[in-house]
């Protein structure tokens, strides 16, 4: 199975924004969510790219 950074990203700055209090643990919490937003970005970056097939159709003739 293969894991969907951008996903966990998502779910990792949501977390970061409920946390907007301005106490020592919820600072900490946001720094820590950081380094984890950074390593998610970082392995999204570094995935090979899935070309895809492109698919020519025919052209229409049209009737003038």
């Amino acid at each position: 199975m293969i894991s969907d950074f951008s996903a966990a990203r998502l779910h990792l700055e949501q977390a970061s924004h409920h946390l907007s209090g301005d106490d020592e643990v919820s600072g900490r919490a946001r720094e820590a969510l950081d380094l984890l937003i950074a390593a998610m970005t970082c392995e999204q970056l570094k995935r090979p790219t899935v070309s895809a097939k492109v698919l020519y159709f025919p052209k229409l003739q049209r009737k003038s």
